[in-house]
């Protein structure tokens, strides 16, 4: 396999948390989230806001790297991309970032991400892969 792209990204996370206060935290969610990423975020209590927030702040994260990782290969969407990382999610794996591109994309192969919290601040990883080895 070949390297097609690395991506990172850095997030204070009271940037988000100003952004879903100014456009609703919903309206946020819907436009960056896929839908089993909505569908564990909206199983989140209202009342725990933190946690609601660090989850729109991560997914943001890892979506920003994996464009940086992708581009200008595919030029994807916030729905393209879902990051699998709850327990009901993720059925016992490690977290797990999943392409599904609206068009094909042959030459794709794997996504690895990583992502680390600290205080107020997200750091996203993603290593993008190709389907076919580089040659010499």
């Amino acid at each position: 396999m070949g390297i097609l792209g690395i991506g990172v990204d850095v997030l204070h996370v009271p940037r988000i948390a100003a952004l879903a206060r100014r456009q609703s935290a919903m309206r946020l969610a819907s436009r960056i989230l896929s839908p089993p990423e909505l569908a564990a975020w909206n199983g989140i209590p209202t009342v725990d806001q933190e946690r609601r927030i660090r989850f729109l702040a991560v997914r943001w994260s890892v979506k920003e790297a994996a464009y940086k990782a992708l581009y200008p290969t595919a030029r994807l969407t916030w729905k393209e991309l879902t990051f699998l990382n709850t327990p009901e999610l993720m059925d016992g794996q490690k977290p797990v970032l999943q392409y599904a591109p609206k068009s094909s994309m042959k030459s794709l192969g794997r996504l690895h991400s990583s992502v680390s919290h600290d205080g107020e601040y997200i750091f996203a990883t993603v290593l993008a892969e190709t389907c076919f080895e580089a040659p010499d």
